[in-house]
């Protein structure tokens, strides 16, 4: 018998859940927008409503490894100009809604960061951000097309 994973954010309350079959089976507390919720181009919020993972990124990968681009940042390369670096993994989200069908397109990833102080309080570019410790645990346990729903 196949069973069926599935991810839940609560937006208030900074919280990620893995479920198998409606039972959670895994809790983490996340960090959403700090602009807030929106799936407008360039709003940096956070979009809601149903969604699936549709590409899984950094497999393998070092703890920590910084990416730009998707791109796994080598020891002699130069930090990304910004504090909200994209670390250890990825989970890239396809929206399945008509109002949040640009997701892709805006980069809205699930993925690990250097702030993980802030984990737990909306302070993130519109993106999902976990513990780097999390976020690796979570990617080791869904496959790609796993559906994800972000609620308020």
């Amino acid at each position: 018998m196949q069973t069926s994973r599935t991810i839940h954010i609560s937006i208030r309350d900074q919280q990620l859940t893995l479920k198998e079959d409606e039972t959670p089976i895994r809790s983490y507390p996340v960090s959403t927008s700090r602009f807030g919720i929106g799936a407008e181009e360039g709003s940096m919020k956070t979009p809601t409503g149903r969604f699936r993972v549709a590409e899984k990124i950094g497999a393998d990968m070092p703890r920590d490894t910084v990416f730009r681009s998707r791109v796994p940042l080598g020891p002699a390369d130069p930090l990304p100009l910004t504090e909200d670096l994209v670390m250890s993994r990825i989970l890239w989200l396809d929206g399945l809604d008509e109002h949040n069908a640009n997701t892709r397109d805006r980069f809205i990833y699930i993925h690990g960061t250097k702030l993980e102080d802030k984990i737990g309080s909306p302070a993130s570019h519109g993106c999902v951000r976990m513990r780097n410790a999390d976020i690796i645990d979570l990617f080791d346990l869904v496959e790609e097309d796993t559906p994800v729903v972000i609620e308020e």
